[in-house]
Protein backbone atom coordinates (compact mmCIF):
# COMPACT_ATOMS: atom_id res chain seq x y z
CA UNK A 1 0.00 0.00 0.00
CA UNK A 2 2.92 2.54 -1.22
CA UNK A 3 0.03 5.01 -1.72
CA UNK A 4 -3.92 5.48 -1.69
CA UNK A 5 -4.44 5.42 -5.56
CA UNK A 6 -5.54 1.82 -5.22
CA UNK A 7 -8.06 2.11 -2.37
CA UNK A 8 -11.55 1.66 -3.28
CA UNK A 9 -14.23 4.39 -2.53
CA UNK A 10 -16.54 2.69 -0.20
CA UNK A 11 -18.64 4.41 2.53
CA UNK A 12 -20.22 7.90 3.01
CA UNK A 13 -21.32 8.95 6.70
CA UNK A 14 -24.66 11.44 6.58
CA UNK A 15 -26.91 12.08 8.78
CA UNK A 16 -30.95 11.74 8.00
CA UNK A 17 -34.15 12.58 9.46
CA UNK A 18 -36.45 10.05 10.79
CA UNK A 19 -38.93 9.98 13.50
CA UNK A 20 -37.01 9.93 15.86
CA UNK A 21 -34.60 12.79 15.23
CA UNK A 22 -31.62 12.91 13.26
CA UNK A 23 -29.66 9.06 12.80
CA UNK A 24 -25.92 8.76 11.50
CA UNK A 25 -25.75 5.93 9.04
CA UNK A 26 -23.20 4.39 7.49
CA UNK A 27 -23.42 3.63 3.65
CA UNK A 28 -21.52 1.10 1.91
CA UNK A 29 -21.48 -0.29 -1.68
CA UNK A 30 -21.75 -3.97 -1.83
CA UNK A 31 -20.16 -4.29 -5.15
CA UNK A 32 -16.89 -2.21 -3.72
CA UNK A 33 -17.17 -4.55 -0.40
CA UNK A 34 -17.14 -7.74 -2.54
CA UNK A 35 -13.81 -6.54 -4.37
CA UNK A 36 -12.46 -5.98 -1.16
CA UNK A 37 -13.21 -9.45 0.70
CA UNK A 38 -11.71 -10.74 -2.62
CA UNK A 39 -8.57 -8.71 -1.50
CA UNK A 40 -9.01 -10.00 1.57
CA UNK A 41 -8.42 -13.51 0.54
CA UNK A 42 -6.02 -12.91 -2.20
CA UNK A 43 -3.66 -10.63 0.34
CA UNK A 44 -4.13 -13.39 3.09
CA UNK A 45 -2.77 -16.44 0.86
CA UNK A 46 -0.08 -14.83 -0.72
CA UNK A 47 1.26 -13.87 2.87
CA UNK A 48 0.16 -17.15 4.40
CA UNK A 49 1.95 -19.19 1.48
CA UNK A 50 5.16 -16.96 1.79
CA UNK A 51 5.27 -16.52 5.95
CA UNK A 52 4.74 -20.54 5.68
CA UNK A 53 8.66 -20.29 3.94
CA UNK A 54 9.93 -19.44 7.64
CA UNK A 55 7.93 -20.87 9.76
CA UNK A 56 9.78 -21.60 12.91
CA UNK A 57 13.12 -20.93 11.65
CA UNK A 58 13.89 -18.20 13.84
CA UNK A 59 12.31 -18.77 17.54
CA UNK A 60 15.31 -17.51 19.73
CA UNK A 61 16.68 -20.49 20.98
CA UNK A 62 20.99 -21.31 20.53
CA UNK A 63 20.00 -23.49 17.75
CA UNK A 64 18.05 -21.40 15.84
CA UNK A 65 20.24 -18.03 16.36
CA UNK A 66 20.49 -15.49 15.33
CA UNK A 67 17.25 -14.23 13.57
CA UNK A 68 16.49 -13.41 9.92
CA UNK A 69 16.97 -10.10 9.30
CA UNK A 70 16.68 -7.70 5.50
CA UNK A 71 19.45 -9.40 4.29
CA UNK A 72 18.30 -12.73 4.46
CA UNK A 73 15.73 -11.88 1.91
CA UNK A 74 15.98 -13.67 -1.57
CA UNK A 75 18.56 -16.46 0.28
CA UNK A 76 18.01 -20.22 0.81
CA UNK A 77 15.30 -20.70 3.40
CA UNK A 78 16.86 -22.65 6.02
CA UNK A 79 15.22 -25.57 8.38
CA UNK A 80 12.35 -25.32 10.68
CA UNK A 81 13.36 -26.01 14.38
CA UNK A 82 11.99 -29.39 13.71
CA UNK A 83 14.15 -29.92 10.83
CA UNK A 84 12.38 -30.01 7.76
CA UNK A 85 11.93 -27.53 4.67
CA UNK A 86 9.05 -26.37 3.21
CA UNK A 87 8.07 -28.14 -0.26
CA UNK A 88 6.86 -25.34 -1.78
CA UNK A 89 10.03 -22.95 -2.42
CA UNK A 90 13.95 -23.05 -1.63
CA UNK A 91 14.61 -19.43 -0.99
CA UNK A 92 12.97 -16.74 1.01
CA UNK A 93 10.80 -14.64 -0.92
CA UNK A 94 7.34 -13.69 -1.88
CA UNK A 95 5.11 -17.14 -2.79
CA UNK A 96 2.31 -16.56 -6.38
CA UNK A 97 0.17 -19.41 -7.23
CA UNK A 98 -0.39 -19.30 -10.77
CA UNK A 99 -3.39 -18.22 -12.16
CA UNK A 100 -4.07 -22.78 -13.22
CA UNK A 101 -3.28 -23.64 -9.70
CA UNK A 102 -5.33 -23.03 -6.34
CA UNK A 103 -4.07 -21.82 -3.49
CA UNK A 104 -4.15 -24.62 -1.22
CA UNK A 105 -5.52 -23.99 1.92
CA UNK A 106 -3.70 -24.18 5.29
CA UNK A 107 -4.94 -23.39 9.24
CA UNK A 108 -4.57 -19.40 8.68
CA UNK A 109 -7.18 -19.52 5.92
CA UNK A 110 -9.63 -22.75 6.56
CA UNK A 111 -11.27 -22.55 9.62
CA UNK A 112 -11.91 -18.73 9.03
CA UNK A 113 -13.34 -20.64 5.08
CA UNK A 114 -15.38 -23.08 7.39
CA UNK A 115 -17.07 -20.05 9.36
CA UNK A 116 -17.68 -18.47 6.39
CA UNK A 117 -19.82 -21.14 4.98
CA UNK A 118 -21.51 -22.27 8.24
CA UNK A 119 -22.88 -18.84 8.55
CA UNK A 120 -23.64 -18.96 4.76
CA UNK A 121 -25.37 -22.80 5.41
CA UNK A 122 -26.86 -21.81 8.47
CA UNK A 123 -27.98 -18.48 6.97
CA UNK A 124 -27.77 -16.88 10.38
CA UNK A 125 -25.67 -13.57 11.36
CA UNK A 126 -24.25 -15.70 14.61
CA UNK A 127 -23.07 -19.33 15.52
CA UNK A 128 -24.66 -21.05 18.00
CA UNK A 129 -22.35 -23.05 19.95
CA UNK A 130 -23.93 -26.45 18.61
CA UNK A 131 -23.29 -24.80 14.88
CA UNK A 132 -19.73 -24.21 15.84
CA UNK A 133 -19.22 -27.69 17.66
CA UNK A 134 -21.18 -29.27 14.74
CA UNK A 135 -19.51 -27.76 11.70
CA UNK A 136 -15.84 -28.62 13.28
CA UNK A 137 -16.62 -32.32 13.75
CA UNK A 138 -18.00 -32.53 10.40
CA UNK A 139 -15.40 -30.45 8.42
CA UNK A 140 -12.14 -31.04 10.42
CA UNK A 141 -10.58 -34.49 10.46
CA UNK A 142 -9.75 -36.04 13.70
CA UNK A 143 -6.09 -37.31 14.45
CA UNK A 144 -7.74 -41.18 13.99
CA UNK A 145 -9.48 -40.70 10.50
CA UNK A 146 -7.17 -37.94 8.57
CA UNK A 147 -5.94 -39.66 5.56
CA UNK A 148 -2.47 -39.61 5.07
CA UNK A 149 -0.41 -36.97 3.78
CA UNK A 150 3.52 -36.61 2.43
CA UNK A 151 5.33 -33.27 3.08
CA UNK A 152 7.27 -34.11 0.08
CA UNK A 153 7.32 -36.18 -3.35
CA UNK A 154 9.73 -38.52 -1.22
CA UNK A 155 8.78 -38.30 2.22
CA UNK A 156 7.36 -40.87 4.38
CA UNK A 157 3.34 -40.38 4.35
CA UNK A 158 1.44 -40.00 7.71
CA UNK A 159 -1.57 -39.25 9.28
CA UNK A 160 -2.12 -35.29 9.06
CA UNK A 161 -5.34 -33.29 10.83
CA UNK A 162 -3.58 -29.98 10.31
CA UNK A 163 -4.89 -28.68 13.64
CA UNK A 164 -2.27 -28.11 16.44
CA UNK A 165 -2.43 -27.05 20.10
CA UNK A 166 -5.19 -25.50 20.94
CA UNK A 167 -7.06 -26.26 17.48
CA UNK A 168 -6.29 -29.44 18.26
CA UNK A 169 -7.18 -29.70 22.17
CA UNK A 170 -10.65 -27.87 21.52
CA UNK A 171 -11.92 -30.41 18.64
CA UNK A 172 -10.94 -33.58 20.99
CA UNK A 173 -13.18 -31.61 23.85
CA UNK A 174 -16.02 -31.67 21.03
CA UNK A 175 -15.73 -35.47 20.19
CA UNK A 176 -17.02 -35.83 23.47
CA UNK A 177 -19.73 -33.55 23.63
CA UNK A 178 -18.51 -30.28 24.32
CA UNK A 179 -19.55 -26.98 23.27
CA UNK A 180 -17.54 -23.63 23.64
CA UNK A 181 -16.59 -21.53 25.32
CA UNK A 182 -15.92 -24.60 27.50
CA UNK A 183 -13.66 -25.56 24.83
CA UNK A 184 -11.51 -22.77 25.66
CA UNK A 185 -11.46 -23.39 29.66
CA UNK A 186 -7.61 -23.85 30.91
CA UNK A 187 -9.50 -26.42 33.18
CA UNK A 188 -10.22 -28.15 29.63
CA UNK A 189 -7.67 -26.63 27.30
CA UNK A 190 -4.56 -26.12 28.89
CA UNK A 191 -3.24 -24.67 25.56
CA UNK A 192 -5.83 -21.88 25.35
CA UNK A 193 -2.96 -19.38 25.60
CA UNK A 194 -1.86 -20.34 22.28
CA UNK A 195 -1.99 -18.54 19.16
CA UNK A 196 -5.02 -20.18 17.40
CA UNK A 197 -8.03 -17.96 17.91
CA UNK A 198 -5.73 -15.16 16.47
CA UNK A 199 -5.13 -16.46 12.77
CA UNK A 200 -8.84 -18.07 12.77
CA UNK A 201 -11.29 -15.28 13.53
CA UNK A 202 -10.02 -11.68 11.79
CA UNK A 203 -13.16 -12.35 9.29
CA UNK A 204 -15.97 -12.11 11.94
CA UNK A 205 -14.36 -7.65 11.72
CA UNK A 206 -15.45 -8.14 7.71
CA UNK A 207 -18.78 -9.30 8.69
CA UNK A 208 -19.45 -6.16 10.11
CA UNK A 209 -18.44 -3.42 9.13
CA UNK A 210 -17.74 -0.40 10.73
CA UNK A 211 -19.45 -2.16 13.59
CA UNK A 212 -17.20 -3.41 15.88
CA UNK A 213 -18.97 -3.78 18.85
CA UNK A 214 -21.51 -5.90 16.47
CA UNK A 215 -18.11 -7.62 15.15
CA UNK A 216 -16.91 -8.86 18.89
CA UNK A 217 -20.83 -10.42 19.14
CA UNK A 218 -20.71 -12.60 16.28
CA UNK A 219 -16.82 -13.24 17.24
CA UNK A 220 -17.37 -14.09 21.00
CA UNK A 221 -18.09 -17.98 20.69
CA UNK A 222 -15.61 -18.71 17.61
CA UNK A 223 -12.72 -17.10 19.58
CA UNK A 224 -14.17 -18.52 22.66
CA UNK A 225 -13.66 -21.94 20.99
CA UNK A 226 -10.33 -21.80 21.63
CA UNK A 227 -8.72 -18.76 23.52
CA UNK A 228 -8.90 -17.92 26.92
CA UNK A 229 -7.74 -14.60 29.01
CA UNK A 230 -4.86 -12.74 27.12
CA UNK A 231 -5.15 -15.07 23.72
CA UNK A 232 -8.64 -13.67 23.72
CA UNK A 233 -8.21 -10.60 23.66
CA UNK A 234 -5.49 -10.40 21.21
CA UNK A 235 -7.96 -12.07 18.91
CA UNK A 236 -10.43 -9.33 19.70
CA UNK A 237 -7.25 -6.54 18.65
CA UNK A 238 -7.51 -8.32 15.48
CA UNK A 239 -11.29 -8.60 14.81
CA UNK A 240 -11.72 -4.90 16.03
CA UNK A 241 -9.09 -3.89 13.33
CA UNK A 242 -10.93 -5.56 10.57
CA UNK A 243 -13.72 -4.50 11.20
CA UNK A 244 -12.82 -0.52 11.37
CA UNK A 245 -11.42 -0.55 8.36
CA UNK A 246 -14.55 0.11 6.49
CA UNK A 247 -14.46 3.50 8.26
CA UNK A 248 -10.49 4.52 8.10
CA UNK A 249 -9.88 8.07 6.28
CA UNK A 250 -8.41 7.19 3.00
CA UNK A 251 -7.42 10.69 2.84
CA UNK A 252 -4.46 9.68 5.30
CA UNK A 253 -2.11 8.22 3.98
CA UNK A 254 -1.29 4.08 4.66
CA UNK A 255 0.50 5.01 7.46
CA UNK A 256 -1.67 6.49 9.24
CA UNK A 257 -4.71 4.08 8.53
CA UNK A 258 -3.41 1.06 9.50
CA UNK A 259 -1.66 3.12 12.71
CA UNK A 260 -5.08 4.43 13.63
CA UNK A 261 -6.89 1.40 13.07
CA UNK A 262 -4.04 -0.48 15.83
CA UNK A 263 -4.95 2.47 18.42
CA UNK A 264 -8.66 2.09 18.10
CA UNK A 265 -8.40 -1.66 18.65
CA UNK A 266 -5.84 -0.97 21.25
CA UNK A 267 -8.40 1.15 23.21
CA UNK A 268 -11.03 -1.86 23.88
CA UNK A 269 -7.63 -3.48 25.33
CA UNK A 270 -7.59 -3.93 29.29
CA UNK A 271 -5.17 -1.32 30.17
CA UNK A 272 -3.65 -3.97 33.13
CA UNK A 273 -3.34 -6.72 30.72
CA UNK A 274 -0.13 -8.24 29.26
CA UNK A 275 -2.26 -7.64 25.90
CA UNK A 276 -1.84 -3.92 26.15
CA UNK A 277 0.97 -3.52 28.02
CA UNK A 278 3.10 -5.68 24.91
CA UNK A 279 0.91 -2.97 22.63
CA UNK A 280 2.48 -0.34 23.74
CA UNK A 281 6.18 -1.38 24.36
CA UNK A 282 5.87 -2.58 20.44
CA UNK A 283 4.63 0.84 19.74
CA UNK A 284 7.16 3.12 21.64
CA UNK A 285 9.87 0.44 20.46
CA UNK A 286 8.86 1.62 16.53
CA UNK A 287 8.74 5.64 17.60
CA UNK A 288 12.10 5.35 19.18
CA UNK A 289 13.71 3.53 15.97
CA UNK A 290 11.31 3.67 13.10
CA UNK A 291 13.75 2.61 10.26
CA UNK A 292 14.73 -0.41 12.08
CA UNK A 293 12.38 -3.26 12.74
CA UNK A 294 15.19 -5.50 13.27
CA UNK A 295 15.76 -3.54 16.52
CA UNK A 296 12.15 -3.53 17.74
CA UNK A 297 11.71 -7.53 17.10
CA UNK A 298 15.20 -7.75 19.41
CA UNK A 299 13.50 -5.78 22.02
CA UNK A 300 10.95 -8.07 21.88
CA UNK A 301 13.57 -11.25 22.58
CA UNK A 302 14.88 -9.71 24.94
CA UNK A 303 12.06 -8.11 27.28
CA UNK A 304 9.39 -10.84 26.50
CA UNK A 305 10.99 -14.31 25.84
CA UNK A 306 14.27 -13.82 27.95
CA UNK A 307 12.79 -12.02 30.81
CA UNK A 308 9.43 -12.35 31.19
CA UNK A 309 8.37 -8.81 31.65
CA UNK A 310 4.61 -7.36 31.81
CA UNK A 311 3.35 -10.60 33.19
CA UNK A 312 3.84 -12.70 30.68
CA UNK A 313 6.21 -15.69 30.92
CA UNK A 314 7.19 -17.40 27.27
CA UNK A 315 6.23 -20.62 27.14
CA UNK A 316 6.46 -21.98 23.53
CA UNK A 317 6.90 -20.36 19.85
CA UNK A 318 3.08 -21.16 19.61
CA UNK A 319 2.10 -18.40 22.27
CA UNK A 320 -0.69 -15.73 21.23
CA UNK A 321 1.35 -12.78 23.54
CA UNK A 322 5.37 -13.49 21.18
CA UNK A 323 3.09 -13.69 18.34
CA UNK A 324 0.97 -10.82 18.97
CA UNK A 325 4.28 -8.70 19.47
CA UNK A 326 6.15 -9.93 16.45
CA UNK A 327 2.73 -9.15 14.52
CA UNK A 328 3.19 -5.31 15.73
CA UNK A 329 6.79 -5.42 14.52
CA UNK A 330 5.89 -6.17 10.92
CA UNK A 331 2.51 -4.03 11.30
CA UNK A 332 4.37 -0.94 12.16
CA UNK A 333 7.61 -1.00 10.75
CA UNK A 334 5.52 -1.91 7.18
CA UNK A 335 3.31 1.32 7.50
CA UNK A 336 0.79 0.05 5.95
CA UNK A 337 2.40 -0.74 2.99
CA UNK A 338 1.48 -5.11 1.86
CA UNK A 339 4.24 -5.68 0.36
CA UNK A 340 6.91 -4.57 3.12
CA UNK A 341 4.93 -5.44 5.70
CA UNK A 342 4.52 -8.98 4.96
CA UNK A 343 8.14 -9.14 3.91
CA UNK A 344 8.59 -7.71 7.44
CA UNK A 345 6.80 -10.01 8.43
CA UNK A 346 8.14 -13.24 6.82
CA UNK A 347 11.64 -12.30 8.48
CA UNK A 348 10.26 -11.24 12.09
CA UNK A 349 10.23 -14.73 13.71
CA UNK A 350 8.28 -17.65 15.65
CA UNK A 351 4.95 -18.80 13.71
CA UNK A 352 5.64 -15.86 10.92
CA UNK A 353 2.82 -17.66 8.56
CA UNK A 354 0.67 -16.29 10.84
CA UNK A 355 1.18 -12.26 11.63
CA UNK A 356 2.20 -12.47 7.71
CA UNK A 357 -1.63 -13.97 6.93
CA UNK A 358 -3.53 -11.47 9.39
CA UNK A 359 -1.86 -8.22 7.79
CA UNK A 360 -1.97 -9.78 4.18
CA UNK A 361 -6.16 -10.28 4.99
CA UNK A 362 -6.19 -6.52 6.45
CA UNK A 363 -4.42 -4.50 3.67
CA UNK A 364 -6.19 -6.78 0.79
CA UNK A 365 -8.93 -5.92 1.73
CA UNK A 366 -8.39 -2.18 2.06
CA UNK A 367 -6.86 -2.43 -1.32
CA UNK A 368 -9.28 -4.59 -2.90
CA UNK A 369 -8.49 -7.52 -5.03
CA UNK A 370 -6.88 -5.17 -8.16
CA UNK A 371 -4.98 -3.03 -5.71
CA UNK A 372 -3.06 -6.68 -3.87
CA UNK A 373 -1.80 -7.29 -7.34
CA UNK A 374 -1.39 -3.84 -8.50
CA UNK A 375 1.12 -3.56 -4.92
CA UNK A 376 2.45 -7.27 -6.16
CA UNK A 377 2.83 -6.03 -9.62
CA UNK A 378 1.02 -9.26 -10.95
CA UNK A 379 -0.49 -9.62 -14.10
CA UNK A 380 -2.34 -12.77 -13.53
CA UNK A 381 -2.25 -14.98 -10.34
CA UNK A 382 -4.63 -17.98 -9.28
CA UNK A 383 -8.07 -16.98 -7.56
CA UNK A 384 -8.96 -20.44 -6.93
CA UNK A 385 -8.76 -21.94 -3.72
CA UNK A 386 -8.48 -26.06 -2.83
CA UNK A 387 -10.09 -26.48 1.01
CA UNK A 388 -9.61 -30.12 0.72
CA UNK A 389 -5.92 -30.11 0.92
CA UNK A 390 -6.74 -29.49 4.74
CA UNK A 391 -10.19 -30.29 5.23
CA UNK A 392 -13.54 -32.42 4.57
CA UNK A 393 -17.39 -32.18 3.29
CA UNK A 394 -17.58 -28.81 1.21
CA UNK A 395 -19.20 -28.88 -1.74
CA UNK A 396 -17.04 -28.47 -5.19
CA UNK A 397 -18.12 -24.73 -6.05
CA UNK A 398 -15.99 -24.82 -8.93
CA UNK A 399 -16.49 -28.03 -10.92
CA UNK A 400 -14.44 -26.60 -14.08
CA UNK A 401 -12.00 -25.90 -11.79
CA UNK A 402 -9.14 -27.29 -10.01
CA UNK A 403 -9.75 -26.59 -6.30
CA UNK A 404 -13.57 -26.40 -4.98
CA UNK A 405 -14.02 -22.35 -4.75
CA UNK A 406 -12.64 -19.31 -6.10
CA UNK A 407 -12.98 -15.99 -4.56
CA UNK A 408 -15.52 -14.46 -6.10
CA UNK A 409 -17.92 -17.53 -4.73
CA UNK A 410 -16.33 -16.53 -1.14
CA UNK A 411 -16.74 -13.00 -1.08
CA UNK A 412 -20.43 -13.50 -2.79
CA UNK A 413 -21.54 -15.70 0.40
CA UNK A 414 -19.85 -13.01 2.78
CA UNK A 415 -22.06 -10.55 1.40
CA UNK A 416 -24.86 -12.24 1.90
CA UNK A 417 -24.07 -13.45 5.55
CA UNK A 418 -23.47 -9.36 5.37
CA UNK A 419 -27.14 -8.76 4.96
CA UNK A 420 -28.13 -10.90 7.87
CA UNK A 421 -25.84 -9.08 10.14
CA UNK A 422 -27.15 -5.68 8.58
CA UNK A 423 -30.66 -6.26 9.36
CA UNK A 424 -30.86 -8.64 11.74
CA UNK A 425 -28.03 -7.45 14.63
CA UNK A 426 -27.66 -3.76 13.26
CA UNK A 427 -31.13 -2.96 12.36
CA UNK A 428 -29.66 -1.37 9.21
CA UNK A 429 -31.26 -2.20 5.75
CA UNK A 430 -30.33 -3.57 1.86
CA UNK A 431 -30.99 -0.24 -0.59
CA UNK A 432 -31.65 -2.97 -3.42
CA UNK A 433 -31.76 0.04 -6.03
CA UNK A 434 -28.07 0.89 -5.13
CA UNK A 435 -26.95 -2.26 -3.90
CA UNK A 436 -25.95 -0.73 -0.75
CA UNK A 437 -25.85 -1.52 2.92
CA UNK A 438 -27.59 1.41 5.02
CA UNK A 439 -26.11 1.02 8.97
CA UNK A 440 -26.89 3.23 12.12
CA UNK A 441 -23.60 4.05 13.25
CA UNK A 442 -24.79 6.56 16.10
CA UNK A 443 -23.65 4.58 19.30
CA UNK A 444 -20.17 4.26 17.80
CA UNK A 445 -19.68 7.94 18.25
CA UNK A 446 -19.86 6.94 22.38
CA UNK A 447 -16.62 4.61 21.63
CA UNK A 448 -14.60 7.04 20.27
CA UNK A 449 -14.60 5.99 16.85
CA UNK A 450 -13.66 8.39 14.21
CA UNK A 451 -16.50 8.46 11.74
CA UNK A 452 -15.86 10.94 8.23
CA UNK A 453 -17.05 12.32 5.09
CA UNK A 454 -15.67 9.93 2.04
CA UNK A 455 -14.79 12.85 -0.51
CA UNK A 456 -13.61 10.69 -3.20
CA UNK A 457 -17.16 9.46 -3.99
Amino acid sequence: MKNNKYLLSLLLIFVTSCDSGQQQLLVISKADYGQRLQGFWLGQNIANWTGLITEMDKIGTAETMPFYTDADWGSPDQKAYWGEYVPHANSIDFYFEPEEQPWGSDDDTDIEYMYSYLHHQHRTSKLSAEQIRDGWLKHIYSETDAPLFKKFPDSRPQVENFLWVSNERARQLMEQGMVPPHTSLPINNPKSSMIDAQLTTEIFGLLAPGRPDIAMQIAELPIRTTAHDQAYWVAQFYVVMHSLASVVDSSKSPQQQTQWLAQQASNRLPKDSSVYKIYQFVWDQYLRHPDSWQQTRDAVYQRYQLQGADGYSYVEPFDALINFAASLVSLFHGQGDIVRTIQIGSLVGWDSDNPTATWGGLLGFMLGIEGVMQAFELQQVSTSYWIHRTRRNFPDQTEQQLGEDNFVNMAQRDLETIDLVVTELMMGRLQVSDNSWFIPVNNLAKNDIFLHKNTSR
